[in-house]
């Protein structure tokens, strides 16, 4: 115990992670070194939780820049994360959306995912529930009967066999130290919804992920870079006035597009799925109606080729850039309709039931729950 003592925290270590919280409230930047010890120092609990509510809220006002966003996730990822390797054929990918948007969509990324992996391209999954959203991807990927709550050995071997898989951020058994408690502890969007979101055990190497706002974009692009991904896009969908966002490529308006290639060059640009040979969306069919039950029997109509309308549009959209970078396709347009061949197969759903059957210690009464949650999709 040092300085004078109070609940062991050191007053010189206090008063110097005031003075940085400050600088951030004052606009100023940290170094990528800098915000890995700041942010050790609140994963090891050496700062108290007034100190991380104030770092947390004041970088995130402020909006992080790549070298902040690497300084957090190598900290979250070097020493509060359980890491796997897992034995696939190909590449290894991943996609989110970072939620802290104004517009709750379903969940995209999740349906978008299966299509991929679908598709024979391996996916790590890297969620949480519901933070700033109605739905996260491990709210609803429980109910349609993934474990999300188990080992990090489990998850590894789904990839593996099955070929996706969700490690939940908001688990100890992933995350054991410390992340599970911050999070537990918020109710607001923060950086950590990206930074913490790439500490993914499996460290895949090329990622799709919707990020809250236009600003985001190029810094986490480039903190993607920075910690070794070889191909990704980063993208901030708008509404169909321009006003408000979405963590998705967007079919209601505009979407802001950073891609990281395989030469580590990124390039900006602007896309309207209009071009990609999309109508424009319904906004009202995209959101999320806050009963993830229902929500979960919607997901199976869309994967199962039931629904065809809004939802199958922006789901097969935001699956076409995974399509892209795993060389299934060779431009957004083929891999809108490739997505959508892939739905009609048949391949998304049943793809869904080989997750279930592989990332579950006991899975023969998720299997029938699932089955009985198809059969309303399909009444």
């Amino acid at each position: 115990m040092s300085g004078d003592g109070r609940k062991g925290f050191s007053e010189e270590r206090l008063r110097h992670f005031g003075r940085r919280v400050d600088a951030l409230i004052k606009g100023q930047s940290l170094s990528r070194e800098e915000a890995f010890d700041l942010f050790s120092q609140i994963l090891k609990s050496e700062q108290p939780d007034l100190q991380h509510g104030a770092f947390l809220a004041a970088i995130t006002a402020k909006g992080a820049t790549a070298e902040e966003i690497a300084g957090i996730w190598e900290a979250v990822y070097e020493m509060d994360t359980l890491k796997v390797s897992p034995n696939v054929q190909g590449l290894l990918a991943e996609n989110c959306g970072t939620g802290m948007d104004s517009i709750k969509t379903f969940n995209i990324s999740t349906a978008a995912s299966i299509v991929a992996a679908a598709e024979g391209i391996s996916m790590a999954k890297h969620g949480s529930r519901a933070v700033t959203s109605r739905c996260g991807t491990v709210d609803i990927l429980e109910v349609l009967g993934v474990d999300v709550d188990c080992e990090v050995g489990l998850v590894k071997r789904s990839i593996e066999v099955a070929g996706i898989g969700i490690f939940n951020g908001t688990s100890k058994r992933v995350h054991p130290s410390a992340l599970s408690r911050i999070l537990s502890q918020i109710r607001f969007g923060t950086i950590l919804n990206v930074a913490a979101s790439l500490a993914n055990p499996a460290l895949p190497t090329y990622g799709v992920r919707g990020v809250y706002s236009r600003e985001m974009i190029l810094p986490v692009a480039r903190a993607m870079r920075e910690i070794g991904y070889k191909r990704a896009f980063v993208v901030h969908g708008r509404s169909s006035d321009g006003l408000r966002g979405m963590d998705e490529i967007s079919t209601l308006g505009r979407t802001d597009v950073a891609e990281l290639d395989g030469d580590g060059r990124i390039r900006e640009y602007a896309l309207n799925a209009c071009e990609l040979g999309l109508k424009r969306g319904d906004e009202s069919a995209l959101l999320n109606l806050g009963d993830v039950e229902e929500e979960a029997v919607r997901l199976l109509q869309l994967l199962s080729g039931l629904d065809r309308e809004d939802r199958r549009e922006i789901v097969c959209l935001n699956a076409a850039p995974l399509l892209c970078i795993a060389g299934r396709s060779d431009e957004l347009r083929e891999g809108v309709e490739k997505a959508g061949d892939i739905i009609d197969s048949g391949r998304a759903v049943k793809k869904l039931i080989d997750w279930v059957r592989e990332q579950n210690r006991d899975p023969g009464e998720k299997l029938e729950r699932l089955e009985r949650m198809l059969e309303l999709a399909y009444a």
